[in-house]
């Protein structure tokens, strides 16, 4: 039997799929990682902070969040645990690796990746070497991080669907969007055709370039050009056009607008 003391981790994730997952994944390490709370928002995230008493071990935290990016909490709290980030978004590496990640795990997240960050956060507090993790620096660390992102991830060129009894390839610029109905994932081209699709969103999210997508609300995914009109609606909420669209403009969700914003003006 293993002598390892538990550890205690504090979840950060907008995402209740990814944090079911994540928690999951987490329950099957040696010994298992214990999740002790969870937030969806820079200022949940900041209560538990201030308010967890004893401090948790490590904090797993995505960086698009409900309310904005993570790294506004470094700027709000002190956070007295190594972080381990989670993100689709590889582009935020150098700014996570500054705030003194231990690691940084790309969605959607590999248990074999998951196991080495969490063996990595064991040594570390067995050798004593992170007495101040949340200000410390490894510039070994950054140095690997930057090697590895001057590879440009591979996101995914086109989708096989099914017709009928054929199989048919559509290449990923010919989608205006993804979306949810009835426990299946479409996708919708510019032709104006729909196929089911063997991935749920959360999944597509990680597989598409998220300069081209992004994820409007739980139940659409649509790409940049094919977002014909926004209009401004109800309590600084917004609703977007899309391009064959029947189903009328389509809501972003109040904790999405601005990111929303921000992906549109980079």
């Amino acid at each position: 039997m293993s002598t390892l003391p538990a550890l205690r981790a504090l979840l950060i994730e907008d995402e209740p799929l990814a944090a079911r997952r994540l928690t999951e994944l987490l329950r099957r390490q040696t010994p298992a990682v214990e999740v002790i709370s969870t937030a969806e928002s820079v200022a949940a995230a900041k209560v538990l902070l201030d308010t967890l008493q004893p401090a948790p071990d490590v904090l797993f935290l995505d960086i698009h969040l409900a309310d904005g990016l993570s790294f506004e909490l470094f700027e709000q709290t002190t956070v007295p645990c190594p972080v381990i980030f989670t993100t689709a978004y590889d582009q935020y590496a150098i700014r996570a690796f500054k705030v003194n990640s231990v690691d940084y795990l790309l969605k959607p997240i590999d248990a074999s990746e998951l196991e080495a960050a969490v063996q990595k956060l064991r040594r570390s507090r067995s050798a004593a070497q992170a007495a101040t993790p949340a200000t410390a620096f490894d510039p070994a660390l950054l140095a690997q991080v930057l090697q590895q992102m001057q590879v440009r991830p591979a996101y995914k060129e086109q989708f096989v669907v099914r017709v009928g009894e054929h199989l048919k390839t559509i290449a990923t610029e010919q989608i205006a969007y993804f979306f949810s109905l009835e426990k299946a994932t479409l996708l919708q081209t510019r032709e104006n055709r729909r196929f089911v699709v063997d991935y749920t969103l959360e999944q597509l999210e990680g597989l598409l370039d998220p300069r081209q997508f992004f994820r409007l609300n739980r139940t659409y995914l649509a790409q940049a050009s094919a977002i014909q009109d926004i209009i401004h609606y109800t309590n600084s909420r917004l609703q977007t056009v899309l391009q064959h669209c029947p189903e009328g403009p389509v809501l972003v969700s109040r904790e999405r607008v601005p990111a929303f914003k921000a992906w549109l003006d980079r």
